[in-house]
């Protein structure tokens, strides 16, 4: 105990020596820049508005069906879910709108409190006469010859899902993946399925039945005994509890994996199942380079950064650090030649995304201001590791943007980081009213996904919000960065095999080695990978998230509709497999054996595929 008072003073003093050591630096205090104040407008954010489910009702009968069973449910979750990996779909709360479909899922439960007993008999002859059936959380007499079992038991404390048989080539981290954090203290209800009809498609650490299958006729009915909409909620809004194998640099595929059966289970199911692909141009890898520009002498040093990248044709993002006050953290970052620096970021083609002003680890824990802060009168100040005053989480934010968008003329700051990653739970609704479009806030381990989503307001699970999250990938932190790239590299690879987001963050307080590593890490990625900035991505990834896919067979033929509300270059299809375009076909500017990539495209088009 004594060694520890002696410890904690010994701390104290360091850091209080480190406080004054701030105000002895060289330099101002404070950065000025003449004539520059503002943002003179105020900041409003809007009240929290919930999502209707109506807002997905429509399409046509070739999308996967979302019988929705309970409006008040996850289904937002799976809904983000199933856009990030590209399967259309429409959501009716009608059972017989449900079954004109080939494939349904009926979620988020499947008993008689919610399904009326007509209803329940429907979706039985449904898999009897051919259709194929998802059900969640399976209960009522009715159904246990359907989905082939005995009788549904409710468990809790269920942490893993091991599938028993995985594709020969399947990563051993995609055959037992993560579904509940063992330090929760509020453990995810789950449920198993006694005496299954067939070896179970998963099963939990016990070994009981997570997920089953069961033919009848030519039909299917599949069966999960998880919530599989807040499972993706949990790990999109950055919930999930240290249920993730690792924080970052390495592989976490959870909520991949149980999309991409979803995925499988509709395109064997509809000999019309059109699905969309993550990256553009038939890539397997968006990689997307990152600085944070957060240090005294990053900026003199990101130019090396960029003029590598610019040599090598690659946009990057460089999130800057908008700090005029010396404090506890470092001096003034913004001084008075940060300007021509950032300019020449800019005309080296960079992207200039905001790294906030103060860059506090107290961020998450930051007041929403009341819109009305401004520069120079904005003084958040780091007294300490733990301790931040006069910052908020609007001043961070339109304070930051001002102040890039001033200095460098014909910059717009569309992307935000956070110091440290400290991402308040009101970070969504935040950007949204600053004019953000995007957000690397997380790491793609924690979000338990190396797909972009969806933010919903207040990482919650009822109102969506145009803002998406793009997850770091792999980090500079130690290990030292160079001694990390083979690991990198592989989980490329890994990521790559499916299609996936690689988002590198690399600090330019140093050049090398970690220039080096990235030439390397390019060098070795390039013929897989589409490269861009945060904003170039995101702006595609917008325009994917909004296309609408319908297909039906004519003559012999699929013909397939597609609308795309944005503009949207390279957008690549996986039509059944089997079938290439017929003819030629002007919006197909590339095709393989599985995959059809489009031209430019804003509005509607029809493509035409045969046998």
């Amino acid at each position: 105990m004594k060694n520890l008072r002696v410890l904690a003073v010994i701390a104290v003093f360091i850091g209080g020596f480190a406080y004054l050591v701030s105000f002895s630096k060289p330099g101002p205090a404070m950065q000025i820049f003449a004539g520059i104040s503002g943002p003179s407008e105020k900041t409003v954010v809007a009240t929290s508005k919930e999502t209707h489910w109506q807002n997905y009702s429509s399409g046509s009968d070739s999308r996967l069906a979302i019988f929705l069973t309970q409006p008040k449910s996850n289904w937002l979750g799976l809904a983000h879910g199933l856009k990030s990996i590209g399967v259309p779909f429409s959501i009716t709360n009608d059972y017989a709108e449900a079954l004109r479909h080939k494939v349904v899922i009926a979620y988020p439960l499947v008993s008689p409190s919610t399904v009326s007993m007509d209803g329940m008999r429907a979706l039985a002859d449904f898999v009897r006469n051919g259709g194929t059936l998802i059900g969640f959380e399976v209960f009522g007499s009715t159904m246990q010859d359907i989905f082939g079992f005995k009788n549904t038991v409710a468990l809790r404390a269920r942490h893993q899902l091991k599938f028993t048989h995985p594709a020969a080539d399947a990563d051993p981290l995609e055959k037992t993946i993560p579904i509940d954090s063992a330090k929760t203290t509020e453990p995810m209800g789950v449920y198993t399925y006694k005496d299954p009809s067939g070896l179970p498609i998963a099963v939990y650490e016990d070994g009981g039945a997570a997920i089953i299958e069961h033919k009848t006729g030519n039909g299917q009915a599949i069966a999960f005994g998880l919530d599989l909409g807040a499972l993706i909620l949990k790990g999109h809004n950055n919930r999930q509890e240290n249920m993730a194998r690792s924080y970052d640099d390495g592989y976490e595929p959870t909520l991949d994996v149980l999309l991409r059966l979803i995925e499988d289970i509709y395109r064997h199911g509809d000999d019309r199942a059109v699905t969309l692909q993550p990256i553009p141009n038939n890539k397997k890898l968006a990689v997307l380079l990152t600085h944070d520009i957060d240090y005294t002498r990053s900026l003199t040093n990101a130019i090396d950064y960029a003029t590598y990248e610019h040599d090598a044709g690659i946009r990057a993002t460089y999130f800057m650090q908008t700090k005029y006050i010396r404090d506890y953290n470092d001096d003034v970052i913004l001084g008075p030649d940060s300007p021509d620096y950032l300019k020449k970021l800019r005309d080296l083609g960079m992207e200039i995304g905001s790294h906030t002003v103060s860059h506090s680890r107290q961020f998450a824990h930051f007041s929403m201001g009341d819109g009305r802060e401004t520069y120079p009168e904005y003084h958040p100040f780091v007294q300490t590791k733990d301790v931040t005053n006069g910052g908020t989480i609007l001043g961070e934010l339109r304070v930051s943007r001002f102040l890039i968008e001033q200095l460098v003329p014909g910059v717009h700051v569309a992307s935000f980081r956070p110091g440290y990653l400290s991402n308040p739970y009101a970070l969504p609704q935040a950007l949204v009213a600053t004019d953000y479009a995007f957000s690397s806030s997380v790491t793609a381990n924690d979000s338990l996904t190396h797909l972009p989503f969806q933010l919903n307001y207040d990482r919650s699970t009822t109102s969506e919000m145009p803002i998406y999250e793009f997850p770091i990938t792999l980090s500079d932190g130690p290990p030292i960065l160079s001694d990390r790239l083979p690991q990198g590299i592989g989980l490329a690879k890994k990521i790559a095999r499916h299609g996936g987001l690689f988002v590198i963050l690399i600090h330019p307080d140093v050049v090398e080695p970690k220039l080096g590593f990235e030439k390397k890490f390019v060098a070795s990625t390039k013929d897989f990978s589409w490269f861009g900035t945060i904003e170039d991505f995101g702006s595609w990834w917008t325009a994917r998230d909004a296309v609408q896919i319908d297909s039906h067979w004519l003559d012999g033929k699929l013909i397939v509709h597609i609308t795309s509300q944005l503009p949207i270059d390279g957008l690549t299809l996986t039509p059944p497999s089997g079938l290439h375009p017929s003819g030629e076909q002007p919006i197909i500017k590339a095709a393989d054996s599985h995959n059809v990539v489009l031209g430019k495209l804003k509005g509607t088009v029809d493509i035409d595929f045969t046998h």
